[in-house]
């Protein structure tokens, strides 16, 4: 409180105002209702935990917490959404104590060094060769979760499809009947989804999204898969982009003529494609482009 206050600036002024405030709410609440508002705080920014759905964690949404706390709710509501924001970010005060928003940035695409968005898979975002930065995505949104909204556990890097057209304020740890598990952004372990998919024909021009069916694994992500794929629209946007003029269409046409340029037969292309969807899935959309043509291949077009 010191070092924003001696700050002497407007929003390190604004800060203590709206932490005193919410101070004297929280300050003359019973013991046991201090303690759980802890508890709250501390499970809402346990990310790893609340992906998992782990027994006993103790997370809360702002529609969650009892009406009898109403004044203190939406002073809370108010302090934290307006927290993450570039004023507050770039405050000298804040930065020492979390560090800067754009150094985590450089972090994060030093490891993910392909330029691809880790939600999709398939848009781009800013590498560490651009000035900018991409958008973050606050995981747990913070207009439904207090207290998180400047853990950068909670923040991740995505595309914009992925950011502003899909998932906006959807909440992986909930669906629309209670808890659910979800894919951790920072799990210090890889997540690898298989993918599979099968045409209902293969006349390649007349193929539309609903010719297509796409089955991912393993069934030990079942749950967290179900998440991913309503949060990013993922099936929506992996059959449009087969079924597109300049992408799975396009894909077709390209290997059709090398083959009768080269001399090749399928079966060659398949295991080079093979090989490279093994060593950079991602490059490309190899991924997806592997998938795509065993389908074809399954169903008869070469």
């Amino acid at each position: 409180m010191t070092s924003f206050a001696y700050g002497h600036t407007e929003v390190g002024d604004r800060f203590c105002v709206q932490i005193q405030t919410i101070y004297e709410s929280f300050s003359v609440l019973p013991r046991k209702d201090i303690a759980q508002f802890k508890r709250w705080y501390q499970g809402n920014n346990n990310i790893g935990e609340i992906c998992s759905n782990g027994v006993g964690t103790h997370i809360i949404r702002y529609d969650d917490i009892p009406t009898t706390y109403k004044a203190l709710t939406d002073q809370l509501r108010v302090f934290f959404k307006s927290l993450y924001s570039q004023d507050l970010l770039n405050l000298a005060a804040l930065c020492d104590k979390i560090g800067k928003i754009n150094d985590h940035y450089k972090a994060f695409v030093a490891i993910n060094k392909l330029g691809i968005c880790p939600f999709c898979g398939i848009g781009g975002i800013k590498s560490a060769h651009f000035k900018k930065r991409e958008a973050y995505d606050h995981y747990l949104p913070k207009s439904i979760y207090p207290f998180n909204s400047i853990n950068f556990r909670n923040l991740a890097p995505a595309c914009h499809e992925c950011n502003s057209s899909y998932k906006l304020t959807k909440d992986p740890a909930h669906s629309g009947v209670g808890r659910r598990k979800a894919f951790y952004p920072y799990s210090e372990s890889s997540y690898l989804i298989e993918l599979d998919m099968t045409l209902q024909h293969c006349d390649i021009d007349k193929l539309t999204p609903g010719d297509v069916e796409l089955q991912f694994g393993p069934a030990v992500l079942s749950e967290e898969i179900d998440t991913w794929k309503e949060l990013y629209g993922i099936e929506e946007r992996y059959k449009a982009r087969l079924c597109g003029e300049y992408d799975g269409k396009y894909w077709v046409v390209k290997m059709l003529d090398e083959w009768k340029e080269d001399g090749k037969n399928p079966d060659e292309f398949l295991n080079t494609l093979t090989r490279q969807a093994q060593k950079w899935p991602h490059a490309d959309e190899n991924f997806l482009k592997k998938s795509f043509f065993d389908a074809c291949k399954t169903a008869g077009l070469f």
